[in-house]
């Protein structure tokens, strides 16, 4: 049984006042207490998330040379594919029992990003598979959007604070393959225990046992979504800047019951990221007496690579 709340974002959308501020209410109070909520209503028709899931079924099922040849180095795994076992959780030796595929940003407008990102990686074996892959992107980051505008008012910033941060900002779409297990794993896990570095993660495939959540009282919860729904979480980048006002939970993917090691896992995280000058320094309206300031200044660029460094993704 799942304890994570439920939320559809259709209220936020709504022109109904009041259903809007039980929207910003309802996130609001998630956040605060656990920091992940599941979130109906948004932007993914049923279409589309069944064109992904057979798109990175093909991907994952390419033979293993072929993938490696998506393998792109000198970028920290920001774009393509990173093989079995390379990522770990901070703090930890063990690879994450774990296969990926990274889709970035599709800059708009922006010359100068444009040449700072990593440019996507085109897979010739799928034609289907960016363009799929490109409108999942799209879809989540709208959705995202209105998210962060709801949290902006249970925050008392302007609804659109978030906006220009977001724009063209250095978001992932991450596709997950947790293979079959085939012998008895040493320390290792699908996915350590670790949190998010991003302001909010979009999380598609939470619909069965496996992720789980840490609790303030150090209980690990089931963190269940029904199928049409997102499991949304907060990042180490939001909490930074709200003074932990709003938390970033600790939380992990376990490997199933041993009578399951052989089925597959897929789950399809976004991790919404603003662009690298944000500057992610304590809001003084999450700062006061009983909340002092908790954080040293810092932009989101130079937190992302502080944290790429801790994960094993790139060298320091």
């Amino acid at each position: 049984m799942s304890l994570v709340p439920s939320v559809d974002l259709s209220d936020f959308l709504s022109d109904d006042p009041k259903r809007k501020q039980k929207f910003i209410d309802e996130i609001g109070k998630a956040f605060e207490e656990i920091g992940f909520v599941a979130l109906g209503g948004h932007f993914l028709s049923d279409k589309l998330v069944d064109s992904l899931y057979a798109e990175i079924k093909d991907f994952f099922d390419l033979p293993a040379d072929v993938k490696d040849g998506y393998q792109i180095e000198g970028i920290g795994g920001q774009r393509g594919y990173t093989s079995f076992g390379k990522e770990h959780a901070k703090g930890r030796k063990e690879g994450d029992l774990k296969e990926f595929w990274h889709f970035g940003q599709y800059v708009e407008d922006n010359d100068e990003l444009e040449k700072e990102y990593p440019a996507n990686v085109m897979v010739k074996e799928l034609p289907e598979f960016n363009k799929v892959g490109k409108e999942t992107y799209k879809m989540l980051e709208k959705t995202a959007r209105y998210v962060l505008r709801a949290l902006a008012l249970h925050l008392n910033l302007d609804e659109f604070y978030f906006d220009n941060y977001i724009k063209n900002g250095n978001s992932i779409l991450r596709p997950i393959h947790y293979p079959p297990i085939t012998s008895e794993p040493k320390n290792a896990v699908r996915a350590a225990a670790h949190g998010d570095i991003n302001l909010i993660t979009l999380l598609m495939g939470a619909h069965g046992k496996g992720l789980q959540v840490q609790n303030h009282e150090g209980e690990w919860v089931d963190a269940i979504a029904r199928p049409d729904q997102l499991m949304i979480n907060v990042g180490d980048m939001l909490s930074r800047l709200t003074n932990n006002k709003l938390l970033s939970t600790i939380h992990q993917v376990v490997n199933p019951p041993k009578e399951l090691w052989g089925t597959s896992r897929y789950s399809v995280p976004f991790f919404m990221h603003p662009v690298s000058e944000m500057p992610l320094n304590c809001l003084e309206n999450c700062i006061d007496e009983e909340h002092p300031k908790l954080y040293t200044d810092i932009t989101a660029g130079e937190f992302l690579h502080e944290r790429l460094i801790e994960l094993g993704l790139i060298k320091k």
